[in-house]
């Protein structure tokens, strides 16, 4: 059975400096574990054709498919404030761009495809645990609203790598609105290479920001972008483990599920990232982080927008904005989760007041806002919980919220997801499908499933996650 996927690569055709042509590197005996049907069909693909041989085959990288052109994406980065000049796909493969349902364009990148030109001593493969953990959070992250790339398949190998121990392999297929990233502008700024940053800047604003004028609006765009996902990461208690600048997409979507992780007990200073050493990257940190890896976007521009002193203080006016903006998105998004539509003076006070208490008492952060759904607050909040009571009261005159809707019943632990790796690992993929459905779902009560709703026990707490490179 052929595969037809309608490619349109506008990637492709930008210069030949941006991108190493290459094909995916073949495996032994690919098996599909999961395939998105519902991400298949809006992207325009036959479910059918991707389940054929031939299919599973291209989901793998044994199959080339006609009009694909696979190419290794060049981009530099700050990983951990340390400047790396030259990064770039060193396991991933971009086969090329389709336009999906709604008119959207969107990557199809195979993830673990082999080694490219920009490896770095790897091996350029994935094994199944770090596929499968993407494939989770990535679909669970686009099921609780937040903006993020998606997982369209996860197929094994029929191979073993090395890397603590000798592990089966696997490739993820990957889609986004794009790849490029802010360390895909510092690797042409670090060239002092103008014309490509004029070509990747004019890419960028016809493909995400096509209202932006100048170089600055899409500064400015790009970071309220930023300041709303942050906000959306945080209201879920999202800890993305690695924001390096080379984990940025200018798209504004998630991007690079390494050692991510979701907080059980509330503690702002959560990491669970086994490489970051010094808490960088802690929930806490994330919009500072956001407003650092935005600075670095803005350096890049400052020499397409025109006269130096004059760019560099529109460059940094616009980045000393990030607080401000990211403010009004924090305030309504833990504004929603508390039951308010809109902002009242005060608002900021109380929720603070919340979250200072659930610190405090190490409250479980998803289990603690679902609950108020209920009407449920917790031990010794009895006076806040009057206030909190008298706010809502002046909303439902405006009209009923739903808080429920704010506030999952269901996120990705870290402990259901180490389980369904590791029983995926001894050949059981059931826990990861059973995980998959009930995640799809994350505000319904579906109360056959409570067992995945509970915080873990003693005995199953995850302290640490990895990149799983």
């Amino acid at each position: 059975m052929t595969v037809h996927i309608p490619f349109d690569n506008s990637y492709a055709r930008l210069p030949e400096g941006f991108f190493a042509l290459q094909k995916p590197t073949p495996v032994a005996q690919p098996q599909l574990v999961v395939l998105n049907e519902v991400l298949a069909r809006e992207l325009g693909l036959d479910p059918e054709e991707l389940r054929s041989r031939d299919g599973v085959d291209v989901l793998a990288g044994n199959l080339v498919p006609d009009g694909a052109e696979p190419l290794a994406q060049a981009y530099a980065g700050h990983q951990f404030a340390g400047w790396v000049p030259r990064l770039g796909d060193g396991r991933a493969v971009l086969l090329g761009e389709v336009i999906d349902a709604t008119g959207q364009r969107r990557d199809i990148q195979l993830k673990g495809a082999g080694r490219t030109a920009f490896s770095r001593g790897g091996d350029g493969r994935a094994w199944l645990g770090p596929v499968l953990r993407e494939f989770i959070v990535s679909e669970a992250m686009q099921a609780l609203g937040i903006p993020t790339t998606r997982a369209l398949a996860a197929v094994t190998t029929g191979q073993e790598i090395l890397r603590e121990t000798v592990r089966p392999g696997a490739v993820l297929t990957r889609v986004a609105a794009s790849h490029i990233r802010v360390g895909t502008f510092q690797y042409f700024a670090a060239r002092q290479d103008i014309g490509a940053l004029q070509a990747l800047t004019q890419h960028v604003i016809a493909r995400h920001y096509p209202d932006a004028r100048s170089p600055l609006d899409l500064l400015n765009a790009v970071i309220a972008r930023q300041a709303r996902l942050i906000a959306k990461w945080m209201g879920v208690g999202f800890i993305h483990g690695v924001m390096n600048t080379d984990n940025m997409a200018i798209s504004g979507e998630t991007i690079d599920y390494g050692p991510c992780a979701f907080m059980d007990g509330y503690d702002p200073g959560t990491v669970y990232s086994s490489i970051d050493r010094f808490g960088r990257y802690a929930y806490d940190q994330q919009p500072r982080i956001a407003v650092w890896n935005l600075a670095q976007f803005a350096t890049c521009l400052i020499p397409l927008m025109g006269e130096k002193d004059a760019a560099i203080a529109a460059a940094t006016e616009a980045v000393h904005g990030f607080p401000d903006v990211y403010a009004k998105e924090w305030q309504d998004v833990f504004g929603k989760k508390l039951g308010f539509a809109r902002a009242m003076n005060g608002d900021k006070e109380l929720i603070q007041e919340f979250l200072d208490e659930m610190a405090r008492s190490g409250a479980d952060f998803t289990i603690t806002f679902r609950n108020l759904s209920n009407d449920v607050t917790p031990d010794g909040m009895e006076d806040w919980a009057a206030r909190w009571r008298r706010r809502r009261d002046e909303e439902r005159s405006c009209g009923a919220t739903d808080i429920s809707a704010a506030n999952p019943a269901f996120i990705p632990r870290n402990h259901l997801i180490e389980q369904a790796i590791a029983a995926a690992t001894a050949g059981d993929f059931a826990p990861f499908h059973r995980l998959n459905s009930v995640l799809a779902r994350p505000f319904e009560e579906q109360s056959e499933f409570s067992d995945l709703q509970s915080p873990p026990q003693p005995h199953e707490v995850v302290e640490r996650t990895f990149c799983g490179t």
